[in-house]
C-alpha cells in the first residue's frame, strides 16, 4: 500500500488523471464561467449607465474598459478551452484506448490555456492598475470638504464597475492557470 507522499511522487495512471483531470477541468469551467458572467454584467452595467454620455478629459478609463473587455474575451476562450479539457477527461476515460488523445496533446491543451490565463492576468492587471490609478488620482484632486466643481474629478460608478470587473477577471484567469499548470505539472511526471 502506498503512502500519500508515493502516490504523489509515481506517475499517474491514465484512468486516475482522467478522474481528476474531469473533475478540476469541471470546476474551472463553472467558476470561470460565473466570473466571467459577473464581469461581463458589471461592464456591460459601466458601458450603460447615465454617466457614460457626460464627457470627461479622462482617457484612462476608457483605456481600462477596452483592455476588459479584452480580457473578457480571453476569458471567453478560455471557459471553452475548460470545456474542451472535459471533453479530453472523458475522452481518456472511455474502454477503447484507441479513442483516447496522444498524451502529447493533452500537454499541447494544457500549456495553451496556461498561456492563455496568463495573458489573460497580464492584461486585467494591467486594467486594475490603470482604472486603480485613475480612480486615486481623482481621490487626491478632491480637496476635503469642498463641493466638487470640476465633473472629471468626479468617482463615478462607472469607475467602480470597470473596477469590479477586471478584478474578477484577474481571479478567474488566475484559477485557469492554476488548473492547466497544476495538471500540466502532473501529466508531464
Amino acid at each position: 500500500m502506498l503512502n500519500n507522499s508515493e502516490s504523489f511522487s509515481r506517475p499517474p495512471s491514465k484512468q486516475e488523471f482522467a478522474a481528476t483531470f474531469l473533475l478540476v477541468s469541471r470546476i474551472s469551467f463553472w467558476v470561470q464561467l460565473v466570473l466571467g458572467g459577473i464581469s461581463g454584467i458589471t461592464l456591460l452595467l459601466a458601458s450603460f449607465s447615465r454617466n457614460v454620455t457626460t464627457q470627461t478629459s479622462n482617457a484612462g478609463i476608457g483605456f481600462g474598459i477596452f483592455l476588459a473587455i479584452v480580457g473578457i474575451l480571453l476569458l471567453c476562450f478560455r471557459v471553452y478551452w475548460a470545456f474542451r479539457y472535459r471533453k479530453l477527461a472523458k475522452l481518456l476515460q472511455t474502454p477503447n484506448s484507441q479513442n483516447h488523445p496522444k498524451r502529447e496533446d493533452v500537454i499541447q491543451n494544457l500549456r495553451i490555456g496556461l498561456i492563455v490565463s496568463l495573458v489573460g492576468i497580464l492584461i486585467a492587471f494591467i486594467a486594475s492598475e490603470a482604472t486603480v490609478a485613475i480612480i486615486l488620482g481623482k481621490t487626491l484632486a478632491q480637496p476635503q470638504g469642498v463641493a466638487i466643481y470640476q465633473p472629471e474629478n468626479v468617482i463615478r460608478s462607472l469607475d467602480i464597475f470597470v473596477m469590479l470587473a477586471n478584478v474578477n477577471m484577474v481571479g478567474a484567469h488566475f484559477l485557469g492557470g492554476v488548473t492547466s499548470l497544476g495538471l500540466l505539472y502532473w501529466v508531464e511526471e
